[in-house]
């Protein structure tokens, strides 16, 4: 009897990191439903990383409404009839402005992405995850470095990702009675569109601009997939994948 085909959702999967994973999913056999706002953009990251035999599904939405987000899992469900994997990745930066000019509006867009949004999928996946037969379940929460230790200039994302390692702790704490098991990949300088300007010259702490090393987002693509393919009794708290040289470790 062929083994079942294992069902993912990635959200943010239309560029990027998330589009990493979904290529590294699909590689290793997942079916994967592709979350995002942008439908022409998860469209075109579908056609081009989706193999022969691969299965995709398409699902435009805004993990910060909840009424989005239920229908992401509805769909998901009527599609495939239970969940086995949540990669929560969506997530925005916001402009390094000093803390005390930073808009509430900016600050409140921040924190609905990247921790509303990673709460809100995590309760639509307990949901079904509980109730599926097979029992159970992944999720992975993408955190950053940044769950550890700030940027200049970052509060809002550096306050959220901090925010998401706890959510992560809890989720895997609250989902032992249920066999959902809850890891965080946190990622130092993956080479998109949103680290373009590293390198150029970010703003290191002591006031100068310098270049950072970037890390193509395959490896954190592996990483997820290695995190996603164990057995449900064991899990991968934390696992950081960076840039070897970025200015993280020690003094930078």
């Amino acid at each position: 009897m062929a083994e079942r085909s294992r069902i993912a959702i990635v959200t943010g999967a239309g560029t990027g990191v998330g589009r990493a994973i979904c290529a590294g999913l699909l590689k290793a056999g997942y079916s994967v439903v592709m979350a995002g706002r942008r439908r022409e953009a998860l469209e075109a990251a579908a056609r081009e990383i989706a193999g022969e035999g691969a299965s995709t599904l398409v699902v435009p939405a805004d993990v910060t409404d909840p009424s989005s987000v239920a229908a992401l899992f509805k769909a998901t469900k009527q599609a495939f009839g239970r969940l086995d994997l949540l990669v929560n990745n969506a997530g925005i930066g916001s402009p390094a402005v000093p803390l005390e000019e930073i808009p509430f509006d900016q600050w409140q867009q921040v924190v609905d992405t990247n921790l509303t949004g990673t709460f809100l999928c995590t309760q639509e996946a307990f949901r079904i995850m509980k109730d599926q037969n097979p029992r159970g379940g992944r999720i992975i929460n993408n955190g950053s470095v940044s769950a550890y230790a700030p940027r200049p200039l970052s509060a809002p994302y550096t306050a959220t990702k901090h925010a998401v390692l706890g959510l992560t702790k809890s989720t895997s704490l609250d989902g032992r009675a249920y066999d959902i098991a809850c890891g965080q990949i946190d990622i130092g300088n993956a080479a998109t569109d949103m680290t373009a300007r590293m390198t150029e010259g970010v703003l290191q702490p002591n006031g100068t601009l310098a270049p950072e090393p970037r890390i193509d987002p395959k490896h954190v693509a592996d990483a997820v997939v290695y995190m996603a393919g164990l057995p449900l009794d064991a899990n991968v708290l934390t696992m950081t994948v960076m840039a070897t040289k970025m200015p993280f470790v020690g003094r930078g």
